[in-house]
């Protein structure tokens, strides 16, 4: 069975990124790319779907220490015995073109004993390949193939055949080092020369460093912050610069519910607000890079615009049940693919020119291209501006005007608007200025409930929407506003749980058209902690702040929700959703300027 979410660690090579347990079984691996099938999908099921199991063979062997090497996504994991002390060190060379998971085994004292498990299972776990050994420079190794797919795997003490599965045992003595090294590549090509480890594990260590190094962070969640920058990093792709939202699908919300979704894609929404962080620190870079997927992404007709796309901008993501696989701890279906890259959702161009605006106040130059692009996409907004969506959460009930989405549609033609008046760019400033007065009435006539003090979440509706707490974020009103602050009384009243945490609405009046039932979406509750930083409430603030961060496994990794009573994370993990908000949460707590727009004057 799989581990706790929160028991898993993540590797990276900028293109892929398994998960390892903490009783040292790689039970996620895709490859080559994030959105690969699975080779290794125990977390969906059990081993018999593939894993990778290298651990200490003595019944006493207990985890004592598990870190990353600094800033890094090398993972250093020791284990005590009755015998002795064995360091396991996991890594991904980040050279440009090898797709391979690293594993060397050091004694650290005495002498203790391994066992090694390989069942690799391609197409997520639906495939047996065939397995040979043979011997390449003067060395065995194992090969596997599966139609295009073929894996090796080199290593002094290479495991044997059992029953469709490779197992081995070896001792490790003080000061020896054992490595393995598994890799993909096609299999109509040569397998690949070996790698030099060494080389391999000094370059992902000044990689990491130094990539980390840039960072610019202060403050006591300092650390929290520039471990969520590099989670962020690891979910992107070295060569396309998408950014997935998670390395997982089907992750449950619910545990043995269907909530179960596929995050292996590239949302608009997480790239832009991607971007902005990395502006706030110090990765500008990095930030015209996201921008230049973000453009290659929806190049094309408006029209054809998608809220997600592949990692190299592919646009067709169909959802598909895998009924092979039993689903984490038995939560079905276990889904590929994302029904929701259909869906109209009016937010996401509101997302993209709120970053991008962002982006032109950090210095950064429009060309014909990236200008003319914004301008064709305020044509589409303006097209649909009668048009329902299904909102933030990707509702799968009916479409409805959601406030949210129609305040960053106020928000788009308000981008629009700053480009041509502040940076001299072409375009109709009276005509967008009209559009943005005629939603800033809209949304105040339908959207906010003046008998409640508070803005909900659907025109004429009652209840509250933990989106809302974006009002203010993209300069729609003051985080002040009496009733912005009227609004927070209702989510508090409303959605906070009895832990504390704030849900995102209340599932079960039925508006998803899914069964009731989830945990607290993290990143909401961090968004409340930036409202309570920037009304300066800041004990709350600084308590609710405290135990997010608490939620962290000791890596600093998040996952997408946290079930307070059964002290575990739940959803896909990690979550580049949770990351982006605890950067933008800790930003407001040290004081930090994120070239945030000032209020309108149609305020």
């Amino acid at each position: 069975m799989a581990a706790p979410i929160e028991d898993y660690a993540l590797l990276s090579n900028l293109s892929t990124g398994p998960l390892i347990s903490r009783r040292g079984s790689v039970d996620w691996l895709c490859l080559p790319r994030f959105d690969s099938a699975s080779i290794f999908g125990a977390l969906l099921g059990s081993e018999e779907h593939g894993r990778w199991l290298l651990a200490p063979s003595q019944p006493d062997a207990v985890v004592v220490d598990r870190h990353y090497l600094a800033s890094t996504f090398v993972l250093e994991t020791t284990w005590q015995t009755s015998s002795g002390q064995v360091r396991i060190t996991d890594f991904m060379p980040v050279e440009e073109g090898r797709s391979s998971l690293v594993r060397r085994v050091t004694g650290v004292s005495g002498t203790v004993g391994l066992h090694q498990e390989l069942r690799i299972r391609p197409r997520y776990g639906s495939v047996l390949p065939w397995v040979s050994r043979s011997r390449e420079s003067g060395a065995d190794l194992l090969l596997a193939m599966a139609g295009p797919d073929a894996w090796s795997l080199r290593g002094r003490h290479l495991p044997q055949p059992h029953h469709h599965l490779h197992a081995g045992e070896f001792v490790v003595a003080a000061g020896e080092n054992v490595d393995f090294e598994l890799e993909w590549f096609p299999s109509y090509r040569q397998v690949p020369p070996a790698l030099d480890v060494d080389t391999a594990l000094d370059n992902a260590v000044h990689y990491w460093t130094r990539w980390g190094g840039h960072c610019r962070q202060d403050g006591p969640y300092g650390g929290a912050v520039k471990r969520s920058l590099l989670v962020l990093r690891a979910l992107t792709h070295y060569e396309t610069g998408g950014i997935v939202a998670a390395p997982t699908t089907s992750l449950p919300e619910d545990f043995g519910g269907s909530r179960n979704w596929d995050y292996r894609y590239c949302w608009l929404r997480d790239a832009a607000l991607t971007l902005e962080s990395m502006l706030t620190h110090g990765y500008e870079s990095e930030a015209l890079k996201w921008r230049n997927w973000l453009l290659r992404a929806i190049a094309g007709d408006p029209e054809d615009i998608q809220i997600m796309y592949g990692i190299a901008g592919e646009r067709d993501l169909p959802e598909k049940e895998l009924g092979h696989l039993p689903g984490y701890q038995d939560a079905r279906p276990v889904r590929i693919g994302n029904a929701a890259v259909s869906q109209y959702q009016a937010d996401v161009v509101g997302e993209v020119m709120v970053a991008l605006e962002r982006l032109r106040l950090a210095g950064g130059k429009e060309d014909h291209f990236s200008w003319a692009l914004q301008y064709a996409l305020l044509g589409f907004v303006e097209k649909h501006f009668d048009d329902k969506d299904f909102g933030l959460w990707e509702m799968r009930g009916r479409a409805q005007y959601f406030t949210h989405s129609r305040v960053m549609m106020w928000a788009a033609f308000d981008c629009g608007v700053r480009a041509v008046r502040d940076h001299g760019l072409q375009g109709p400033l009276e005509h967008w200025k009209e559009l943005r007065e005629r939603l800033r009435t809209e949304i105040m006539e339908q959207g906010f409930n003046r008998e409640l003090n508070s803005f909900t979440q659907t025109y004429g509706g009652t209840e509250v929407d933990a989106a809302l707490l974006a009002l203010p974020q993209v300069g729609f009103l003051a985080y002040a506003d009496e009733r912005m602050l009227g609004t927070v009384s209702r989510l508090e009243k409303e959605l906070l749980t009895d832990d504390g945490l704030l849900l995102r609405y209340r599932t079960e009046t039925g508006v998803d058209g899914l069964k009731p039932g989830e945990h607290p979406f993290l990143a909401c509750s961090f968004w409340l902690v930036e409202q309570y930083a920037r009304t300066e409430r800041w004990t709350d603030a600084r308590i609710l702040m405290d135990k997010l961060v608490g939620f962290s496994n000791e890596l600093g990794l998040l996952s997408e929700e946290y079930a307070v009573k059964e002290e575990r994370m739940a959803g896909n993990f990690p979550q580049a959703f949770s990351h982006l908000a605890l950067v933008r949460a800790a930003d407001a707590m040290h004081g930090v300027d994120r070239l945030s727009l000032a209020v309108t004057e149609t305020a």
